[in-house]
C-alpha cells in the first residue's frame, strides 16, 4: 500500500467566518434620504398655518375648534408641493373641497356600525379610482377618504357643518399663505423652471461623449416634464391673451431643436472621444439667465450679445449651431407671437371640460383603475370590519394607515409599509416625550411651532422621514380632542402595525400583478412605440411638429417606466433583483430614441438619407425584442444580423445601438 504524501493529505478548514448581519439591498434603498432642498417658504407657511388655528382656538376657549383647523391645515401642508401659484391653486383647493365631502360623509355616519363600514368601503372604492386620473385628483381621493375615515372614526363637535368648515377653512388658510406673493411674483416660478431647463440642456452638452451623458438625459426630461406641466396648464386658458405665456411657449418650443442635435453632438463626440467646446453650453446658460430674468421687462430682455459660437465642422455641428441660434433669436424676438404659431410643436391642450370629461370615461373604463379601487375597498373593509370586530379604542388610525400605505401612484407598497412602521415607531418617541412633558394650553402653540415646519422639510427625504414629522403632530393634535395623553402612544403603534399588515396581505401579497402588467408590458409598449417613431423620423410622411411630439411621448413614458424601476428596486426578490437585470434596457431604448433623433438631425443637415429597407429592418428588429418583452419575464440575448445596409450608413449607430439592447440577458442564477 503506497505511503500518503504530505502534499496529497487533505488540509483541515476551520469553521466559516460568520457573515456580517447587514440589512438587504432594497430596505436599505428604502431608507436611504434622498437629496433635495429645503423648501424653506414651505416650511415658513406650515409653521404659521398649523399653529395659528391652534392659538385661536385657545384664546377663544374652543382649543377643539382650533385642533380640527390645524388638522385641515396639515392637509394643506402635505399638498404645498407646487412652485406656480396656479398650480398651488389646483393642488390645495380642489383636495380640500374633496376633504370637506369626506369628514362629511364620515360624520353623518359615525356611531351606526355597519352602514359606517359599508358607507367607508364605498368612499375607498371612489378614492382609489379617483386616485388612477392624475397628481391633483390623486390627492384629492386621499383626503377624500382619510377625512371620510377620521369622520366616521372621532365624534365632531358641534353641528355637522362645523367640522368640514374649520378644516376647510385651515386648509385655505395655508393656500392663502402661498399666494401672498402673487401679485408681485406672478410668473416667476414659470420662468424659473424655463430657465432650469434651458440649464439642464447646457449640462446635457457638457456630458455630450462622456458616461454621464444618460443620467443628463434623464434630468432634461424631468426638467422639461416639469416645465411644460406648468406652461402647458395656463396655456390652455390664457393662451393668446398673455404676452408673458406666449413668450414662454415659444422660448420652451425654441429649446426642442437644441435637444435633437444633442445625441448627434453626443454620438459624434464619442466617436472622436472629444468633447464639445465650453462655448456652447456656456451660450446656452447665458441665454437661460436671459430668460429668467426678462420676464417683465418692455421689450423683453435681448439674448446674450456673447453668443460666439465655433465654426460647426460637420453636421452634427451645424444642426447644434443652428439650433442655439435659432434659440437666441426666440429669446431676442420682441414679439414671439409669430413664431409660436408658425413652430408650436406641441400644441394647445385641450379645454379643461373636454380633458374632464375624458378623465372621467377612461376611470369608468379602465380596469387598472377598478382593479386599484376594489383594492383599496377591500383592505379598508377589512379593517374597518375588523376594529368593528375586535374592540380597538379610537380605531380610525388602523383605516389611515391603510390609506397611506396603498397609494402605489407614491410609491411601491411594500416599501411603504416597512417605512410606515419605521416612521411611526421614530414619531412616536418624539409624541411620548411631548405629550409627557408639554402641558395643554398656550404651550401647544410653541411646539406646533416647532413640529409642523418639519413636515415639509423631511418631506422631500422620504416617506418614511415624512411619516416620522406627522406622527407627532397628529397625535398631539387628537390629543387635544380627546385628552388620553401618554395612553395614544402604544396603541397607535398597534394599529399601524395592524394597518400595515392589512396593506401588505390583502392589497399586495394577494394582488400578484405579474412583472409583465406592472412593468414589461410598458416597457415592451414603449420598444414597440421606438419601432414606430423610427418610421416615423425617417418617413415622408409625418411632419416636423408630429416626430417632436412623438419623441416628447416616448420621453415621458420612459420617464415613468423609470419611476417604477425606482419603486421596484426598492422590493424584496424576486421583484428587486428581476428589476435590477431589466435596468440597462431601459437606458439602451433610451440611446435607441437618441440614435434615431441623432440620425434624423444628421440626414437634414446633409447626410445621405437612407435606404428604406434600412428603416424596415431596424423597425422590425424592435418588434420583436417587444414581443419578446411580452412573452416571457426572463431577457434572453439576441444577436441581430443585420444585412441591409453599408457600414457606413446615417443609421449604423442606430443600428449598434439595437444590437446592444438585443443582446442584453438576465444574469444566471
Amino acid at each position: 500500500m503506497p505511503r500518503e504524501t504530505p502534499s496529497a493529505r487533505p488540509v483541515p478548514r476551520g469553521p466559516r467566518p460568520p457573515r456580517p448581519l447587514t440589512p438587504p439591498d432594497w430596505l436599505v434603498r428604502s431608507l436611504r434620504p434622498q437629496s433635495a432642498p429645503i423648501p424653506w417658504a414651505a416650511v415658513a407657511r406650515a409653521c404659521v398655518a398649523m399653529a395659528l388655528p391652534l392659538a385661536a382656538g385657545i384664546l377663544a376657549g374652543r382649543p377643539a375648534y382650533g385642533a380640527l383647523a390645524s388638522m385641515g391645515a396639515l392637509s394643506g401642508v402635505i399638498g404645498d408641493t407646487a412652485d406656480a401659484y396656479r398650480m398651488r391653486v389646483l393642488n390645495i383647493a380642489v383636495p380640500q373641497l374633496f376633504g370637506a365631502l369626506g369628514v362629511t360623509l364620515g360624520s353623518l355616519v359615525f356611531g351606526h356600525g355597519w352602514v359606517a363600514v359599508g358607507a367607508v368601503t364605498f368612499v375607498a372604492l371612489v378614492s382609489g379610482m379617483m386616485s388612477t386620473i392624475g397628481a391633483v385628483a390623486s390627492v384629492g381621493g386621499l383626503l377624500l377618504l382619510l377625512n371620510c375615515v377620521v369622520g366616521a372614526g372621532l365624534p365632531m363637535p358641534g353641528p355637522w357643518w362645523l367640522a368640514p368648515a374649520l378644516m376647510t377653512g385651515g386648509g385655505l388658510l395655508v393656500l392663502a399663505l402661498g399666494l401672498l406673493a402673487w401679485p408681485l411674483r406672478s410668473g416667476i416660478p414659470e420662468r424659473a423652471a424655463v430657465a432650469a431647463s434651458y440649464r439642464a440642456v447646457a449640462a446635457l452638452l457638457d456630458a455630450a461623449g462622456t458616461d454621464a451623458y444618460d443620467d443628463a438625459r434623464a434630468t432634461v426630461t424631468a426638467s422639461l416634464n416639469q416645465s411644460y406641466d406648468l406652461v402647458l396648464a395656463r396655456r390652455a386658458r390664457d393662451h393668446g391673451r398673455n404676452p408673458d405665456l406666449v413668450r414662454l411657449v415659444a422660448q420652451l418650443n425654441a429649446l426642442t431643436p437644441i435637444i435633437e442635435a444633442a445625441p448627434a453632438t453626443h454620438l459624434g463626440a464619442r466617436h472622436t472621444c472629444g468633447r464639445l467646446p465650453c462655448a456652447v453650453p456656456g451660450a446656452v446658460r447665458a441665454l437661460a439667465e436671459a430668460v429668467e430674468h426678462g420676464g417683465h421687462a418692455e421689450p423683453p430682455a435681448p439674448a446674450p450679445e456673447v453668443i460666439r459660437l465655433p465654426e460647426p465642422g460637420d453636421h452634427a455641428a451645424r444642426a447644434l449651431d443652428h439650433a442655439v441660434r435659432h434659440a437666441a433669436e426666440t429669446l431676442s424676438d420682441p414679439d414671439p407671437l409669430a413664431v409660436i404659431d408658425s413652430d408650436d410643436r406641441l400644441g394647445k391642450p385641450a379645454a379643461l371640460r373636454v380633458r374632464a370629461r375624458r378623465a372621467a370615461r377612461n376611470v369608468v373604463l379602465s380596469g387598472a383603475s377598478w382593479r386599484y379601487g376594489l383594492r383599496l375597498a377591500l383592505c379598508i373593509g377589512i379593517a374597518q370590519a375588523l376594529v368593528s370586530l375586535i374592540d380597538v379604542p379610537r380605531s380610525y388610525w388602523v383605516a389611515l394607515t391603510v390609506t397611506f400605505v396603498l397609494k402605489p401612484d407614491f410609491g411601491s407598497v411594500f416599501s411603504r409599509a416597512v417605512l410606515r412602521a419605521l416612521g411611526t415607531a421614530a414619531g412616536l418617541v418624539v409624541a411620548a416625550a411631548v405629550l409627557t412633558q408639554v402641558p395643554h394650553g398656550w404651550w401647544d402653540v410653541p411646539v406646533m411651532m416647532l413640529l409642523a415646519p418639519l413636515i415639509p422639510a423631511l418631506t422631500t427625504r422620504g416617506y418614511g422621514y415624512q411619516t416620522a414629522a406627522i406622527t407627532p403632530v397628529i397625535l398631539l393634535l387628537s390629543d387635544i380632542l380627546n385628552h388620553q395623553g401618554l395612553g395614544l402612544v402604544v396603541p397607535r403603534l398597534v394599529d399601524s402595525l395592524l394597518g400595515c399588515a392589512i396593506a401588505l396581505v390583502a392589497g399586495y401579497l394577494l394582488w400578484p400583478e405579474s412583472w409583465g402588467t406592472r412593468i414589461g408590458d410598458r416597457l415592451a409598449d414603449a420598444v414597440a412605440d421606438s419601432a414606430g417613431y423610427v418610421e416615423c423620423a425617417f418617413g415622408d410622411t409625418a411632419g416636423a411638429a408630429e416626430r417632436a411630439r412623438q419623441r416628447r411621448r416616448l420621453y415621458r413614458d420612459l420617464s415613468v417606466i423609470r419611476s417604477e424601476f425606482q419603486r421596484a428596486l426598492t422590493e424584496p426578490p424576486p421583484t428587486g433583483t428581476r428589476a435590477a437585470a431589466w435596468w440597462p434596457l431601459v437606458v439602451a431604448v433610451e440611446r435607441i430614441l437618441d440614435a434615431t433623433t441623432a440620425a434624423r438631425v444628421r440626414i437634414r443637415h446633409g447626410a445621405p438619407p437612407a435606404a428604406a429597407d434600412e428603416i424596415t429592418e431596424i423597425a422590425r428588429e424592435l418588434r420583436e425584442l417587444a414581443a419578446g418583452l411580452r412573452a416571457s419575464d426572463v431577457l434572453e440575448e439576441v444577436r441581430p444580423d443585420f444585412t441591409v445596409g453599408p457600414k457606413d450608413s446615417v443609421l449604423e449607430p442606430l443600428r449598434q445601438e439595437v444590437a446592444a439592447a438585443r443582446a442584453i440577458a438576465t444574469p444566471k442564477a
